[in-house]
């Protein structure tokens, strides 16, 4: 899985494939317990997720579950990778099946480490625990662009999906 790469073909995508599609995952230890961890990079096609992508973290997830050990999921991510079409949006239910299934079983904790948009916002809001930094970490379904565009209002990430938003 760790140098995995995605299988999209569309929009000249199989000339950009970089191992690891933009998702590191792995475990150890946090105090001596088992620990499961996953980290979307935003520098690989802005921490987009794609089917492979996803496959990565329910694989993660299902190792946790069965291991009955905390994840946590370290977001920096723009949502899916529309190029994929509906391979990526589906790869979401994967993920979002599994954190129900995983939901007062195991501790869930995200940590949002910049911009988290689009589908990336609905697994760390089904987890336990999220954490995020003033002026760094923002969460929302559509950003200050949209919003600008469609109501003509002018608003901030940071009014729209920052920490103290989600507080």
């Amino acid at each position: 899985d760790m140098f995995v790469e995605h299988r999209s073909i569309e929009f000249g995508m199989e000339k950009s494939k970089i191992p690891g599609d933009g998702v590191v995952t792995g475990w150890g230890t946090v105090n001596g317990r088992k620990t499961f961890v996953f980290a979307k990079d935003f520098t690989v096609f802005g921490g987009s997720l794609s089917e492979t992508h996803a496959l990565k973290i329910t694989k993660l997830q299902d190792m946790a579950m069965k291991a009955r050990a905390p994840i946590i999921g370290l977001y920096d991510a723009g949502g899916a990778r529309i190029q994929e079409g509906v391979a990526a949006l589906a790869g979401y239910s994967y993920v979002f099946r599994r954190n129900v299934q995983a939901s007062g079983v195991i501790p869930q904790i995200s940590v949002i480490m910049g911009p988290c948009a689009g589908g990336d916002v609905y697994s760390p809001a089904m987890t336990d625990f999220i954490f995020m930094v003033k002026n760094t970490s923002y969460m929302f379904v559509t950003g200050p662009d949209v919003v600008k565009t469609v109501t003509n209002e002018v608003v901030t990430a940071e009014e729209l999906g920052g920490a103290s938003v989600h507080a």
